[in-house]
């Protein structure tokens, strides 16, 4: 495979990678294991590629002293060996591994996002030229060599991915198709958060959740008129995007119960539930049957740390859409 061919197949490998990555902290339902099963399969590809371009890009590097290009090179290749290493480590590991506060995987989530803008600059100057073939080069098909090359990487990087799954079924991991390690049923959840926030201490007496948007009527409502609308109790998994899942009992209003009451218009809107913090999620009409304004978890009242006084469930997505210190449910 030629240095053109093996650049273009790198950038291919990374944006979708990275695309990849971005749509997996969002899937919760059994149908997108398929997401995580390609991006599981092209990190082994990009495993094998980055090093291969490595092992071809350092000395020449070095004997042009080209240390400016070098120097953002060897940033861009640590990020990508950082995410690369998370990733497979959290596989391999047969168990939650963390350091301080935070897991490999959440480092992992980490270096991939720092990838990006690095990336950018990698490519600015004039590496966008990988994305065109030069005049007397590399034509616009494929060549057959290039062709066995990248089956070649493909190959070498699912045996990769498939020895990183071995080695943690040889060691007793339990694994969710997210990729989430199970803790055990029933208990609360531990406090985690995508950001790092704070846990928030609110007054729950003068807690209100609003209701507002392409609504009948406004409402504002405390937890004794929440309550009045329906309370129910439904198990659901908390797949957190830290690498850790827990599926366990949940009492609250149901979402919907809370849309009727405002006589929300339902078909063709969507329904953003915004936390406290700002941070807010979007839903379609058809998911919003599933969710749940939960007060209760496990039984006992929400703790703070796990968004008391409400906290919105929502089944068919990851832990980063469970919002926090629910405030507004606003339909647009």
């Amino acid at each position: 495979m030629s240095n053109a061919a093996l650049d273009r197949l790198l950038a291919l490998l990374v944006i979708v990678q990275l695309v990849g990555g971005l749509l997996t902290l969002r899937a919760g339902i059994q149908s997108t294991a398929p997401l995580f099963w390609l991006h599981g399969l092209v990190g082994g590809a990009l495993l094998v590629a980055a090093s291969e371009k490595v092992r071809r890009s350092i000395g020449p590097a070095l004997r042009r002293r080209r240390w400016r290009s070098l120097a953002l090179a060897a940033l861009l290749t640590a990020l990508v060996a950082a995410a690369l290493a998370g990733g497979f480590a959290w596989v391999a590991s047969g168990r939650i591994w963390s350091i301080g506060p935070w897991t490999i995987l959440t480092l992992h989530v980490w270096a991939a996002l720092a990838i990006i803008p690095v990336l950018f600059l990698h490519l600015l100057p004039h590496r966008w030229r990988i994305l065109r073939p030069r005049p007397g080069g590399d034509g616009p098909g494929i060549s057959r060599r290039t062709l066995l090359a990248a089956s070649g990487v493909a190959a070498l990087g699912a045996v990769a991915w498939g020895a990183a799954n071995a080695l943690d079924a040889a060691r007793g991991g339990a694994r969710r198709f997210t990729g989430s390690r199970w803790l055990p049923a029933g208990g609360i959840p531990p406090p985690t958060t995508f950001y790092g926030e704070g846990t928030l201490a609110i007054d729950a007496a003068a807690w209100r959740l609003r209701v507002t948007g392409r609504v009948a009527r406004e409402l504002s409502l405390d937890r004794t008129a929440m309550d009045r609308l329906g309370v129910v109790e439904r198990d659901a998994t908390l797949d957190c995007t830290s690498g850790w899942a827990m599926t366990t009992a949940w009492r609250g209003t149901p979402l919907a119960s809370v849309l009727d009451a405002a006589g929300a218009e339902r078909e063709g809107s969507r329904v953003v539930v915004r936390s406290t913090t700002g941070w807010s999620v979007a839903l379609d009409g058809d998911e919003v049957d599933g969710c749940l304004l939960a007060t209760h978890v496990s039984g006992a009242e929400l703790p703070s740390a796990n968004g008391a006084p409400c906290r919105l469930v929502v089944p068919t997505r990851r832990g980063l859409d469970w919002i926090k210190w629910v405030e507004e449910v606003r339909v647009t």
